[in-house]
């Protein structure tokens, strides 16, 4: 089971509801939500092979940091998830936009509360770049090889494993497409 469903059981959504304080049943939601409009806007802007690359230095980065390799459980290494790292990751991979500004484009778009969205934002968008770093790592090229990839952004290689993310598993998946271009076209830039 490689797609959403897989990506979605590596996110531990108590233990971050624990953690912001938040109701477990609106986070698991938000959670459902949020990771295929955070794909969508992904493989949007991977589009362009400027933001391939960009994409695929951070989805690296945040691959090799071990964040989700097997041995005692992402809960365990939540304390590990970098917010500030995953609020520059937001800024980096979204057109310079910060956590608020990508906040406020979901709930607009419709994807729930503007509030818990900042919350969840730079807690999730590492643990969805780690493991697409790892689905880019097993394609043969190292994980954080991504000069070597470079080449393959505007081939595939990114793209394919973001569209097999999003092409496999459950969920409300024209919310995602929906939301992912309102993310995209908003603050994928100047195409």
């Amino acid at each position: 089971m490689a797609g959403l469903d897989d990506l979605y059981a590596k996110i531990p959504t108590s233990e971050i509801a624990a953690k912001l304080g938040a109701d477990q049943g609106e986070v698991d939601s938000a959670v459902h939500t949020l990771v295929p409009v955070l794909l969508s806007g992904l493989q949007h802007n991977s589009q362009d092979p400027e933001h391939a690359s960009r994409i695929e230095s951070a989805a690296s980065s945040h691959a090799a940091s071990g964040l989700l390799d097997v041995g005692g459980g992402l809960d365990q290494r939540l304390g590990q998830v970098d917010e500030s790292d995953g609020q520059q990751a937001i800024a980096t991979l979204f057109g310079g936009n910060d956590t608020d500004q990508v906040a406020a484009a979901l709930a607009k778009g419709g994807a729930g509360d503007s509030d818990l969205i900042k919350q969840l934002l730079p807690i999730v968008l590492p643990i969805v770049l780690a493991y697409i770093g790892k689905r880019l790592g097993s394609n043969g090229a190292p994980a954080s090889d991504a000069s070597h990839k470079k080449e393959s952004a505007s081939g595939g290689g990114l793209g394919d494993i973001l569209g097999s993310i999003l092409g496999g598993g459950s969920g409300d998946k024209s919310l995602g497409s929906i939301l992912g271009n309102v993310l995209g076209g908003l603050l994928g830039g100047k195409k």
